[in-house]
């Protein structure tokens, strides 16, 4: 019996069946055993020893592992074909001989780049050693990030409240983002305009041209810098009667197809195209690699997800020929394959680009067997391969001249006709925005015939405006294309690196585009002050280099991480006296510019000067959850607010609400309706707060009424709120009607959570777009019909569990979606979508939920005992009420101590 150990429980069903029964093929769910989260895992004065640790879900594998070796003749380790796959074989292998179960077997590592019947035999016939210079690669990376984690992150802690952690990569990435919003934050546009006209050619069809040169002068962009000048050249051409072509060129080029995906260009066009994010992309084509049924048999759908290389198979190469001359035809077909070449920076092309393993099975062919995600992007590959093997697209270029009254004015034309499409007939690759409002239009449009000499008439002028534009904020495309060119990081890492910088709380999403939280650029601020060869971008790239060296053999590992350590420490040596007014000083400089910009309208108007006290000076301060900007004469000024650049409609909202804005009298009551900021938000109040409600009393003083309050709904502009939206608002809650099912009322408020509707006790949210207080009964009732059942409601079927066949099941509860097994309860880890959720996931999570609950049962005699106690002291009852809660309080935290 031969034992085979692979990452996923899918690509272990699959590959058992290709071995047959004289194979036992396990899982191993990724890594075993990692370094443990605490100081001294990574020890630098022992030459870097490390020290692993197997946690509960790898004891449970490796207890599996560790079974099925018993009596065996050979191990095979076939887990995923790159560093990270040799890593694991290479821990799995370890722990077995630290475990003295490999006595007399054979160890071999199987890699094989697509999960097909033919890729796995071959692999099989040619197992080798475990690769020592991939596996230092992996234990020189792994080191590097522990020691830049485990040692900058608690120097943070200490210097900077708020912040969480920093990385040897995530924190250049997050710099880059934080030094694009500084540029966008300091911007200013400038006013250009342009002059078209519309002309006729002598065939009677009409083009567009542009005012290119004026009195003899080629006019540049910020030439026309106003309406005026703009205005005064399309006098010129008005007067202008005499049009004539000055010259006509035409060239003809060729634009070639794109090479097939690596893992950095499948996630930008997923992006652009398809609108995943990177993770999501990850995790679709991991489905797609490990394979899905067809005609009883699973099969791998793409090739190993993982990679760098553009290089292809000659077999797929020729099968793909074969496919654009049976499809397209021979005029499709190049005279030659291509054969293309990585120019990423730092590439490693060991396995071949991502591309179907079977060029015959078309997207049109799996839709019955893929789910929608599956099918997109197994699409979005299929395309790409097929496209990069056929015949370039030829395009015809012509640019026209045409003078205006001689060489007092001149106007250009350009357009392109495609002669040849080519491979476009097929796929065109999505691109980022241009820059500054910059466009390919006039590239693509194209031009009635011209030739020189031809008088055009005119049929109108256009003046136009227009600003430059900040550069863009980064997208997922867009950072992964700066990240591979700039060779930090691996594209395989790119996914999990953009996760945790958003799960760290800084950055975050918003219209698919990187923002910084507040959080995220003090830490970048601390880092580029008093870290700053940490997060430059050659040093991250040049770090990576070395990496690739020690994988190639042409560097040692441990030396790698000498030369490391010997700066580093010194480096964080040196802020063991940093005090945090010399943090709070370097903050302030370095963001001070951006949170304190100049008014070019007002240039003597100091941006510091409090709004507030009109003395004080603003700058940045520290608090217990982070940065915020303040008054310098606190404590006699109490003035704050968020960080953030004057302008922003938070700010805005914050200075305009230092002191309560009085709105009317309440027609009532005759009390002041005022509205006002707090430190949960915009709310408005009736009537004024009582002496003894402020400061410590409220608590103590329960004759003290306090005056009825309520928040601002989402969305809801404080300068909108005029007297009757308030005092609507402070009838909260109110009745809408009666349910024409149930006759009992239906009411609507405002909640922890928003906006409202209620029956009986069904909450149901009003939607963004839809006031509160303006909805009527009809709409709530639908509203209310809609509304999933309580609990999660029966859920969605996933499957039947495969240990015990329990039905697994989906639901949406109060606090995000969960799936559900038996007395298995699991909510969603972050990042998993619940549309994509796969039965194999599921089964995971499950596993993972079991395993950190199964000591539960054990606590149920210590409940019996404690309800039995009240019994047999009934008089004691109160007395003893307060034990018992002091007991429940301390339980948590001796619980969190011992972990």
């Amino acid at each position: 019996m031969n034992v085979v150990v692979v990452e996923s429980p899918a690509k272990a069903k699959t590959i058992n069946k290709y071995l047959g029964k004289d194979y036992h093929v396990l899982a191993s769910y990724g890594h075993v055993r990692d370094l443990p989260p605490k100081d001294g895992s990574v020890d630098p004065d022992r030459d870097f020893a490390m020290l692993w640790q197997v946690d509960e879900r790898g004891e449970k594998r490796l207890r599996e592992i560790a079974q099925a070796v018993k009596g065996a003749e050979r191990l095979y380790l076939a887990t995923d074909p790159d560093r990270e796959g040799e890593a694991i074989s290479w821990h799995i292998a370890e722990e077995l001989r630290r475990r003295k179960v490999l006595g007399g077997i054979e160890v071999k590592r199987v890699v094989f780049n697509e999960v097909t019947r033919t890729a796995v035999v071959q692999a099989f016939e040619n197992a080798r050693e475990l690769n020592q210079e991939l596996i230092e690669a992996y234990l020189a990376r792994r080191a590097l990030d522990y020691l830049v984690g485990f040692t900058l992150s608690p120097v943070l802690w200490r210097k900077l409240p708020g912040s969480r952690s920093a990385g040897r990569v995530q924190s250049v990435v997050l710099r880059m983002i934080c030094e694009r919003e500084a540029e966008i934050e300091v911007f200013r546009p400038r006013e250009y305009w342009s002059v078209d006209a519309t002309l006729t050619a002598p065939n009677g069809e009409a083009f567009t041209a542009h005012l290119t040169r004026l009195d003899g002068r080629k006019l540049d962009r910020y030439d026309l810098a106003d309406e005026a000048a703009a205005r005064q050249a399309a006098g010129v051409l008005e007067a202008t009667a005499n049009f004539a072509v000055a010259t006509v060129e035409r060239k003809t080029v060729r634009r070639n197809p794109y090479p097939p995906f690596t893992t950095s260009t499948l996630q930008q066009e997923a992006s652009r195209k398809l609108g995943f994010g990177a993770t999501r992309t990850m995790r679709v084509a991991q489905k797609l690699y490990e394979g899905i049924d067809l005609g009883g048999e699973t099969v791998g759908l793409i090739t190993y997800m993982r990679t760098d290389g553009v290089q292809v198979a000659n077999e797929a190469i020729q099968a793909t020929r074969q496919l654009v001359s049976d499809q397209y035809g021979d005029d499709y077909l190049p005279s030659t394959p291509r054969f293309y070449k990585s120019k990423a920076k730092n590439a490693q092309e060991a396995h071949e680009a991502i591309r179907p393993t079977t060029l015959s099975r078309r997207p049109q062919d799996l839709a019955r067997s893929l789910d929608p995600d599956g099918l997109r992007l197994y699409e979005l590959i299929w395309t790409r391969m097929v496209a990069s093997q056929m015949e370039s697209a030829r395009l015809d270029q012509v640019a026209v001249d045409i003078g205006a009254d001689g060489d007092r004015a001149g106007l250009r034309a350009t357009g392109s006709v495609v002669v040849f499409d080519g491979f476009l007939t097929l796929y065109q690759e999505s691109r980022d925005e241009a820059k500054n409002g910059g466009s390919n239009k006039d590239s693509d449009r194209r031009l009635p015939k011209l030739n020189e000499g031809d008088a055009v008439q005119r049929q109108a002028i256009l003046p136009e405006q227009h600003f430059t534009q900040p550069p863009p904020r980064y997208s997922e495309a867009s950072m992964v294309k700066n990240l591979e060119e700039m060779g930090i990081g691996r594209p395989s890492t790119y996914a999990s690196i953009m996760q945790v910088l958003q799960d760290r709380d800084y950055v975050r999403l918003d219209k698919r585009r990187f923002v910084p939280e507040d959080r995220g650029r003090l830490v970048t601020a601390f880092l580029s002050s008093f870290f700053p060869r940490y997060v430059q971008y050659n040093f991250t790239a040049d770090m990576e280099t070395q990496l690739d060296d020690i994988s190639g053999g042409r560097e040692n590992w441990k030396t790698v991480l000498r030369q490391f350590w010997e700066a580093f420490s010194e480096a964080i040596g040196g802020t063991k006296d940093l005090s945090i007014t010399a943090v709070i000083d370097a903050l302030d400089s370095d963001l001070g510019p951006h949170f304190f910009p100049t008014n070019p309208d007002k240039p003597d108007v100091d941006p510091r000067a409090c709004p507030a006290c009109g003395t004080g000076r603003l700058g940045l301060r520290l608090g217990r959850s982070g940065g915020f900007i303040g008054c310098s004469s606190y404590p006699e000024c109490r003035y704050t607010r968020p960080l953030a650049v004057p302008g922003d409609g938070e700010t805005d909202d914050h200075v305009a609400l230092i002191q309560p804005r009085e709105l009317g009298l309440d027609p009532e009551t005759n009390l002041p309706v005022t509205l006002r900021k707090g430190p949960f938000g915009i709310y408005v109040q009736l009537g004024e707060t009582p002496e003894k409600v402020k400061g410590k009393a409220k608590k103590k003083d329960k004759d003290v009424e306090k005056p009825k309050r309520c928040s601002l709904p989402k969305g809801m502009a404080p300068d909108d709120i005029t007297l009757p939206i308030a005092l609507a608002l402070l009838s909260l809650p109110r009745e809408i009607g009666m349910h024409p099912e149930s006759g009992t009322p239906i009411t609507a408020g405002i909640g922890r959570y928003g906006p409202y509707v209620k029956h009986g006790s069904t909450y149901c949210s009003v939607p963004a777009d839809e006031s509160v207080l303006d909805i009527g009964l009809n709409r709530a009732v639908t509203l209310i019909a809609e509304a999933p059942a309580k609990g999660g409601g029966s859920g969605k079927a996933l499957a039947d569990h495969p240990a015990d066949g329990k039905p697994i099941t989906l639901h949406s509860g109060r606090y995000g979606p969960y799936i559900k097994c038996g007395r298995i309860i699991a909510s969603l880890p972050k990042g998993v979508d619940a549309e994509t959720l796969t039965v194999e996931r599921a089964v995971e999570i499950l596993a993972a939920r079991a395993e950190k609950t199964k000591g539960a049962p054990k606590a149920k005699p210590a409940k019996k005992a404690k309800a039995k106690a009240p019994a047999k002291k009934a008089p004691a009852k109160k007395a003893k009420a307060k034990p018992a809660k002091k007991s429940t309080r301390r339980k948590p935290a001796a619980r969190k101590a011992a972990s």
